[in-house]
């Protein structure tokens, strides 16, 4: 058994149960009942539900290469895994870091609960 991968999975778990609840309260509520046209209100919808089920499936796949630690390619899925939440992360810092926001770093902190992912993932992989 993979330890890292392990820590990584159930954090990574952690996170996509942070972005339902949080974000369905602090984004999808007012989202929906702004007054952004339907189409793309319903497509950013969307794409919060593509995110949580990405999140989920990623704990998952990491839950799972810890169980099997040695299987050939499961160290490409992990540097996948890694780099995915390392994108996420840099997304969140270079939205936050150029809109010109007091303290931006707290403005949105989702790169915080998604580094440590990319960090445990990497060293799982590595």
């Amino acid at each position: 058994m993979n330890g890292w991968l392990l820590a990584a999975g159930t954090t990574a778990l952690g996170v996509a149960a942070v972005h339902i609840v949080g974000g369905h309260r602090d984004v999808v509520r007012p989202l929906l009942s702004c007054g952004l046209a339907g189409e793309p209100k319903r497509v950013l919808h969307a794409v919060w539900h593509m995110v949580s089920i990405d999140l989920v499936l990623s704990g998952l796949a990491l839950l799972h290469l810890s169980l099997t630690d040695g299987t050939p390619g499961a160290g490409l899925v992990a540097w996948f895994v890694a780099a995915h939440f390392i994108a996420y992360a840099a997304a969140f810092l270079v939205v936050t870091l150029t809109v010109g926001w007091p303290r931006p770093l707290l403005r949105l902190p989702q790169w915080i609960l998604l580094l440590p992912v990319a960090a445990l993932t990497a060293a799982g992989a590595a």
